[in-house]
């Protein structure tokens, strides 16, 4: 899951402020389109949007995974946030979300993307990880910690 093609120190945000689920979505729809040109920030707002809609993405435990379906894209693209302030998500176990893993896939991509997101939720059910996630001063930490959890 965390191979440097998926997420490395570039693409991993430590410190990030945002007042509000909508704003979040913004920031992270502007990063990925930073990041990779031919990606389009509004449409992956929107995309982001439209699955946040059908339920909320937050695993509990303070974790969630926005993610988007991108037309015209053949790879999968990750952002990890680690926030100042948790923030709303309508979790299931109603705990603010501040830590972020955010993900564009491919229109078109299936058992690839549940296999992955399965992936995730594997990862970050581990509590020890997420409080040194949540204590990390810097992206470079956050990257030790993601891999040096790789299993």
């Amino acid at each position: 899951m965390l191979d440097s093609d998926l997420l490395s120190p570039a693409r991993i945000l430590a410190g990030v402020r945002s007042n509000s689920k909508k704003r979040l979505f913004e920031f992270i729809s502007t990063t990925f389109a930073k990041k990779s040109p031919e990606l389009n920030s509004r449409e992956i707002f929107e995309s982001i949007c439209a699955r946040e809609h059908l339920g909320s993405t937050a695993l509990g435990n303070g974790i969630a995974v926005p993610h988007g379906r991108i037309r015209g894209t053949e790879e999968v693209q990750a952002l990890f946030l680690q926030l100042v302030k948790p923030l709303p998500f309508d979790a299931e176990d109603s705990q603010p979300v501040d830590l972020v893993f955010a993900l564009t896939v491919p229109e078109n991509c299936t058992g690839d993307h549940k296999k992955l997101l399965s992936d995730i939720v594997e990862r970050f059910s581990d509590k020890d990880l997420l409080e040194q996630l949540r204590s990390a001063a810097d992206a470079n930490e956050i990257w030790q910690l993601l891999s040096s959890s790789h299993s």
